[in-house]
């Protein structure tokens, strides 16, 4: 593997952690229920996809505009792989070990949101209560439903690498430039 890839795989893959780290932590500092704000979400994820195409980018610029399609996707999943973890180990830190009793106030937050949102959709008094008794009894803190939380990251991380590997991508000799 070119070491372009693997350093800029790497350095990336840690500047996503540590912006993971921080963006949780602000959230963490400022109000646990922004951890229920979809909107937060989607800047994270904005913020995330940025990162991915300043990594690919770059990464075909000091290549010299070289950058075949698996090395594009490559870069960006070690980048992804190496942030997710990190990131993962934060959320079990914070939330096991740090602070547990964060956990359960976001899952207070969590379903007083859903709740309120099954309601505005019209859900039947069972179905919510069925939808509550579900989430009281599920902690998604556990090692277990973290590990599954990061392969379901990981699989969307593959899914956004490809596209941007096939956009990032040198084209060969015989396509033209």
């Amino acid at each position: 593997m070119n070491e372009i890839i693997k350093k800029n795989g790497v350095t990336f893959g840690i500047i996503l952690g540590l912006f993971s780290i921080l963006f949780t932590t602000a959230i963490y500092v400022i109000d646990l229920k922004l951890f229920t704000s979809w909107w937060i979400g989607i800047v994270s994820i904005v913020i995330a996809i940025t990162i991915g195409v300043v990594l690919v980018s770059k990464t075909k610029k000091q290549l010299n505009g070289v950058l075949p399609f698996k090395d594009a996707f490559t870069v960006y999943f070690i980048a992804a792989l190496l942030g997710t973890i990190i990131s993962t180990v934060y959320n079990y830190v914070l939330f096991n070990i740090v602070d547990p009793g964060a956990k359960q106030t976001i899952k207070e937050i969590t379903m007083k949101y859903t709740s309120d949102m099954m309601e505005k959709m019209g859900a039947q008094s069972a179905q919510i209560s069925e939808t509550m008794q579900k989430l009281s009894e599920t902690d998604n803190y556990t090692i277990g439903n973290m590990l599954f939380g990061l392969a379901i990251a990981l699989v969307f991380q593959a899914i956004f690498g490809l596209i941007l590997a096939a956009i990032f991508k040198s084209k060969s000799p015989s396509e033209g430039l």
